[in-house]
């Protein structure tokens, strides 16, 4: 899906259908916002965890862990074409706010 996120977006726009994503990529490609685990977080946990691994721990006996930090990132511009007025309280919470 990450290569037709473009495509998506295109789609959607010409429907006039808000979306909403997991993937930031996708509201830089044009979708109205995206809400998910903060990739960068759960790369710097990923190497903690390689990290862990190659000083001698077993893998078995590592926690399974899920993301903790989650970002909203919103693009006003495809919601201001959309004809869609975002809550201040909405954008008061996101992490990111494209415009």
């Amino acid at each position: 899906m990450m290569n037709l996120r473009s495509e998506i977006a295109d789609l959607a726009m010409r429907d006039r259908r808000p979306t909403i994503f997991q993937l930031r990529e996708s509201v830089e490609s044009g979708g109205l916002m995206s809400y998910g685990p903060d990739r960068r977080q759960m790369y710097r946990r990923a190497a903690e965890y390689v990290d862990k691994i190659l000083r001698g721990a077993k893998p078995a006996d590592l926690p399974v862990e899920q993301p903790t930090k989650f970002e909203l990132v919103i693009n006003l511009k495809t919601a201001k074409a959309l004809g869609l007025n975002v809550p201040q309280a909405l954008l008061a919470r996101a992490d990111e706010v494209m415009e």
